[in-house]
């Protein structure tokens, strides 16, 4: 049985859909009612039994690493005005059950040019990936679980895999589209037969998107590693799938549970705070009765 420890977030992204919030605050670090969005995905990622956090991150991104710090004065601030709740709230922070490290990101080169500046530290182990943007919810349940599953498929099978949601027709050339065949042997939806990014509504093989998780055997980095720059000289991390595929390698596909916000977005972060808010009693009693009163 091959052990999965390792997660990379790439966090170097500039946040640019999002300005002029994210001038000079990470989009990671934006909160969605009182934590930041980077805080859901590594609770995500300890749900799912990870080991080990890899951020691969920009010379902005200082506060990133900071949040996960012991803040000593913060702490004794709280401590000497009695706030035992939030001074608890503080501390677990610092204390989460994971090793974090992370690695620079020098030039801004796409999803898959960040992967490959985590190689040193993937040394020869699978990996997965997780994309700090992408924020699901789920009703019944943790967000976790579908990380969680794709993680223990993989241990026993030793496949790569992907998650995939469904995505409305208008929004398909956002994304990188999947076309799947079922495999009955396997769990999950099947087996990924071809995935393209960005199609348009006319070309696209499906509906299904990728929801940003994924987990690696290492013999993909060799494929990441062979991939040309496209025409905004980024590495996408589709078209290395791509090859892998065509090469006779197996991806199998997961479907996404719950609802998942693209949080670089700015409609779907305010959705994001909404949904995250009416979870909530006495915000959601709040929500009901600003929107019963208010004209839209």
């Amino acid at each position: 049985m091959k052990v999965l420890n390792k997660v990379i977030i790439p966090v170097a992204g500039l946040g640019t859909r999002m300005l002029p919030a994210t001038k000079a605050i990470p989009k990671e670090m934006l909160p969605i009612v009182n934590k930041p969005i980077i805080q859901y995905i590594v609770e995500e990622v300890i749900y799912a039994e990870f080991k080990e956090i890899i951020l691969v991150t920009h010379s902005s991104k200082y506060s990133i690493e900071n949040h996960f710090d012991k803040s000593f004065e913060l702490e004794a601030t709280l401590e000497k005005r009695v706030k035992r709740r939030m001074l608890k709230e503080i501390r677990e922070i610092s204390k989460l059950n994971i090793s974090i490290q992370s690695i620079r990101q020098g030039e801004a080169k796409g999803l898959g040019h960040a992967i490959l500046c985590a190689k040193r530290l993937i040394g020869k182990e699978p990996f997965g990936v997780i994309l700090p943007d992408m924020l699901i919810s789920k009703e019944n349940g943790n967000a976790g679980d579908s990380l969680k599953e794709m993680r223990l498929n993989f241990e026993k099978n030793e496949i790569s895999s992907i998650l995939l949601g469904k995505a409305k027709k208008e929004d398909i050339p956002k994304y990188g589209i999947a076309q799947i065949k079922k495999n009955s042997k396997l769990p999950g939806l099947g087996l990924v037969e071809k995935i393209i990014e960005k199609p348009s509504i006319k070309k696209s093989p499906s509906n299904l998107y990728a929801a940003g998780r994924y987990i690696f055997k290492n013999d993909f980095l060799k494929y990441l590693s062979k991939v040309k720059p496209d025409k905004s000289n980024e590495i996408q991390l589709t078209d290395a799938i791509e090859h892998y595929i065509k090469d006779g390698k197996k991806v199998n596909a997961f479907p996404l549970e719950g609802n998942i916000f693209d949080c670089g977005d700015n409609a779907e972060y305010i959705l994001a705070n909404l949904e995250f808010a009416m979870k909530n009693p006495a915000m959601k009693t709040k929500i009901n009765n600003y929107l019963k009163t208010s004209q839209f």
